[in-house]
């Protein structure tokens, strides 16, 4: 019997060793769920608060889209404005400018017409024939025979006209004639 009671003594003992860690198990596990609850709760929190602030940033996003479609849409409007003030505009320029050279070239015509009677002209009129293309004047003088191109303002020599000029300075000018039956 003192070999049962010394058992049902180490039962009892191991028994409450058991109780015990059980018990300390217990309030560790619930411990740590009290500490996993917070946490939980700090990170739904935390989910909220971000959930919240990306909202709020998703709705400012929206709205800055709006008003910059806007002003895209307004710049776009300018844009087209000023494309077509700029056409019209190129349009009045190249106007203009044909009217001035249309002026240029009619003034140049009358100069070129009433050349021989200034007094920059020093060669006889009556000397003079009047060719026009590619050079205005030629003058049969005494001793020379002269090639006379008259030119106004800034004007200056053609491709062709160069290019007779260069000929008689080069003197490259021939005679020939030509007998017809």
């Amino acid at each position: 019997m003192e070999i049962i009671a010394f058992i049902s003594i180490i039962i009892l003992i191991a028994s409450l060793y058991f109780q015990s860690q059980y018990k300390n198990n217990v309030s560790l596990l619930s411990s740590e769920n009290k500490l996993l609850k917070t946490r939980e709760d700090q990170l739904n929190t935390t989910i909220s608060e971000l959930n919240a602030s990306l909202k709020r940033e998703q709705e400012i996003i929206q709205e800055r889209k709006i008003e910059l479609d806007k002003k895209e849409k307004d710049i776009v409007l300018t844009l087209n404005d000023l494309e077509i003030q700029l056409a019209k505009e190129k349009e009045a320029k190249k106007k203009v400018t044909s009217q001035k050279k249309s002026s240029e070239v009619r003034l140049g015509h009358i100069a070129e017409t009433l050349a021989p009677f200034l007094d920059q002209f020093e060669f006889d009129p009556e000397a003079c024939t009047f060719l026009g293309k590619p050079i205005d004047y030629i003058s049969f003088g005494e001793e020379e025979i002269t090639f006379i191109e008259v030119k106004s303002g800034n004007s200056q020599l053609n491709n062709n006209q160069r290019r007779v000029r260069d000929l008689i300075k080069d003197k490259k000018v021939g005679w020939k004639e030509i007998r017809i039956k």
